[in-house]
């Protein structure tokens, strides 16, 4: 069953235009709206922001130290409120570890219809995320709070990394290997969640994914074997793995069906259960992708179905990515697999 039956009124997603990660702007906006802003590069200790679309902006305190920082929320993907304080939560802290950086402290975000929710509610989602920051180990030390007309809820999240331990989305390099952590699907289930047809088991699947934490970032930046990293969010596999193929000047090669999945995420696309975000997505990027000859409308979905704390992206050193698939998976995150290569060309992502 999935989580309808939870004794909420009204339905959270009945509250919200969106969902999760599929809330985002799409690509192509919000890249019209950040070339209007200033370059934030005179700054020399500033050594990430936004120039090649990456998690978290990276400040240099001195030779051993970096602060990261970065901020996300969004409106509900499911009507149980603890659990989507768990995932709001999960996915802002998953930047800090895609900069191979280590979590120290989280504020919260939040914005609450207060005149449609009680506040035995909210309390419930704000204890959801508390519960998933007590397990990456940091407090919940503040935030900021509003009256909104839909229900918002996020962090924002500070880290500290070393300088040569910085993972970032432009870092691959020709001859690596690609290699995804966690199974797609995540937008396709929601859709099903807010017409309450997902299937048996479905619910539970999803919740166990969306709420593991990424924290196998941290230990795979101290490797010289992995080159970059990226997680993959509201702008899909292919929106993400376009950002790394761009920010490293290199062509990224997916194999569709290396590419792991939930349960029911196929069967589901193919009875039509996919977010507007998936067209928002394709219509933002399709010119830097290369899709195979035939490819059905269902699986380009999936590639562009947009992720509420979804993966790493890994890029490593072609010999080691048996090991580091290994390792991963005995980390916690069984569906990790190689999915992929990276070779010099043209900047886009081709799929086969």
């Amino acid at each position: 069953m999935n989580d309808a039956n939870i004794n909420v009124a009204p339905r959270l997603t009945e509250l919200a235009h969106g969902g999760g990660c599929g809330c985002k702007l799409a690509p192509s906006v919000l890249q019209k709206l950040l070339s209007r802003q200033p370059a934030a590069q005179p700054f020399s200790q500033l050594l990430v922001g936004t120039e090649t679309a990456d998690d978290a902006a990276v400040w240099q305190v001195d030779e051993n130290l970096t602060v990261i920082a970065t901020t996300d929320f969004f409106m509900p993907m499911v009507d149980n409120p603890r659990d989507f304080g768990r995932i709001a939560a999960t996915n802002a802290i998953s930047d800090i570890y895609a900069m191979g950086g280590r979590p120290i402290m989280a504020l919260a975000i939040l914005g609450m219809p207060i005149s449609k929710l009680p506040p035995e509610v909210i309390a419930e989602v704000l204890e959801g995320g508390a519960s998933v920051c007590a397990e990456a180990g940091i407090p919940v030390a503040g935030g900021h709070s509003i009256d909104s007309l839909e229900p918002i809820y996020g962090l924002a999240v500070i880290g500290l990394g070393h300088p040569k331990q910085l993972r970032r989305n432009s870092g691959a390099q020709p001859g690596d290997a690609l290699i995804l952590t966690k199974g797609i699907g995540v937008g396709i289930y929601s859709a099903a969640i807010k017409r309450q047809a997902l299937p048996e088991g479905g619910y539970e699947e999803m919740l166990a994914s969306t709420t593991l934490l990424n924290r196998i970032g941290s230990s795979l930046a101290s490797d010289p074997a992995v080159h970059g990293i990226t997680d993959v969010t509201g702008f899909g596999l292919l929106g993400h793995g376009l950002e790394m193929a761009r920010g490293s000047s290199v062509t990224l090669t997916i194999e569709q069906d290396a590419v792991p999945l939930l349960a029911q995420a196929e069967a589901l696309a193919q009875q039509g259960f996919v977010t507007g975000a998936s067209h928002r997505n394709w219509d933002s990027y399709s010119s830097g992708v290369t899709l195979p000859e035939g490819c059905p409308d269902w699986r380009r979905l999936l590639l562009t179905d947009p992720q509420t704390s979804g993966g790493l992206l890994i890029s490593c050193a072609a010999e080691a990515a048996p090991a580091l698939v290994g390792r991963i998976r005995e980390a916690g995150y069984p569906l990790a697999r190689q999915i992929g290569t990276i070779t010099a060309g043209q900047p886009c992502v081709v799929v086969r």
